[in-house]
């Protein structure tokens, strides 16, 4: 299962970050920046089949949830998971959007989903008299109260179905959130960065009484030049 446009991004990340070691700003007058190719061309093909690719554009084209469903998804998600400053929350990570995705390509998502949306506008209107997109925001969260915990000795498929659906709700928001850019942000990984090495400690060296010499330590420990790309001879010498 892929998150089809949330999952790549971590893959982009650390591919995306091994290749700028050698990569990294490299441009030419047709191509133009590196990263900024790769990261166009991940958007839509990255580790992706044809067959795959069709499968996507065939679950984008369908609708699932109707608008009073997709602004329920998004009241809900805003109380499991408020915005964060200076990223955003779920609307800027289109969770709701993937939320929908996720239950086109797995269609045991739906009873569910389907179910407990309706079960939280029937509570709400029941105990407040307005639905639940439009319930405040203390309401939401005294609806939330009562469905947010799950027996952990009773399997999940056996609880109620407002408990199953939070449980549900709750997952997705999650993974939908921190598997997208905004989310990674909020994180703040970066993928794969080189590290620095200087080479290994003179006592260590000492101790078994060996040492560097001087003309590769100018050339392999420098840490000035740990951005230039090794130049080798026909003969294997390294050059720089």
């Amino acid at each position: 299962m892929d998150r089809r446009k949330s999952i790549q991004t971590i893959i982009l990340g650390a591919g995306a970050g091994a290749t700028g070691l050698a990569l990294h700003g490299c441009k030419t007058e047709t191509t133009g920046d590196v990263d900024e190719n790769i990261a166009k061309g991940a958007e839509h093909y990255f580790g992706r089949t044809p067959e795959e690719l069709e499968d996507i554009a065939r679950l984008n084209a369908e609708k699932l949830f109707s608008d009073h469903d997709m602004e329920t998804i998004t009241a809900l998600s805003l109380v499991i998971l408020p915005p964060k400053e200076p990223n955003g929350g779920p609307v800027e990570a289109e969770v709701p959007e993937f939320i929908e995705f996720m239950a086109k390509d797995e269609p045991g998502y739906q009873p569910v989903l389907i179910g407990g949306l309706m079960w939280l506008d029937h509570k709400s209107n029941t105990e407040f008299g307005t639905e639940f997109k439009s319930a405040t925001l203390e309401q939401k969260k005294q609806i939330c109260d009562e469905i947010c915990y799950h027996d952990i000795e009773k399997p999940i498929s056996e609880q109620p179905l407002e408990i199953q659906f939070f449980k549900m709700m709750r997952s997705l928001t999650l993974t939908g959130y921190y598997t997208s850019k905004v989310g990674i942000a909020d994180l703040g990984y970066k993928g794969n960065q080189p590290n620095v090495w200087d080479g290994v400690p003179q006592d260590i060296l000492d101790q078994h009484g060996v040492s560097y010499d001087p003309e590769w330590i100018a050339k392999c420990v420098d840490q000035s030049k740990r951005g230039d790309i090794a130049e080798w001879d026909d003969e294997g010498n390294l050059l720089t």
